[in-house]
C-alpha cells in the first residue's frame, strides 16, 4: 500500500549543476549525498541559514520558525485570492483564526531564538 509522506530532517545543501541542470547537492546526517533539482528542492525545502554549530534542539527550533514564517506567508497569500473570497463566511473566520494563531506561535518561537542568542 502506497502513503503519502512530508520531509522533516535538516539537511546541509549547495547549489551545484548536473548535467546542465540547476539544482543541489543535499548531504544527509548520515553523510549522505544526493542530488535534487533545483525547482523540487526548493518547493520541498525552507532555509534556515548556517545552524551546525547549534545543538540539534536548537536546530529544529530555528527550523520551525522558518517553516512557520513560510507557511504564514503562503496563508496570507491565499487570504488575498478569490478562492478565499468565495468560501463561507464561517471557513473564512476559521482560516483568519488560524493566521493570527500562527502569527502568535511566530512571536513565541521568536523569543525563544532571540534568548538562545538570535541563531535565526
Amino acid at each position: 500500500m502506497t502513503q503519502h509522506y512530508i520531509g522533516t530532517k535538516i539537511v546541509m545543501a549547495w547549489a551545484q549543476d548536473k548535467d546542465g541542470q540547476p539544482g543541489y547537492s543535499v548531504k544527509y546526517s548520515d553523510g549522505y549525498i544526493s542530488w535534487c533539482p533545483k525547482a523540487q528542492f526548493e518547493e520541498a525545502n525552507v532555509a534556515i541559514g548556517h545552524v551546525g554549530h547549534l545543538p540539534p534542539h536548537q536546530q529544529r527550533m530555528v527550523g520551525e520558525l522558518h517553516q512557520l514564517e513560510d507557511r504564514i506567508k503562503k496563508l496570507e497569500g491565499f487570504l488575498a485570492t478569490t478562492v478565499y473570497a468565495e468560501l463561507p463566511e464561517d471557513e473564512r473566520q476559521l482560516l483568519k483564526m488560524q493566521a493570527d494563531a500562527m502569527v502568535l506561535y511566530l512571536g513565541i518561537l521568536n523569543t525563544r531564538v532571540e534568548r538562545m542568542g538570535g541563531a535565526a
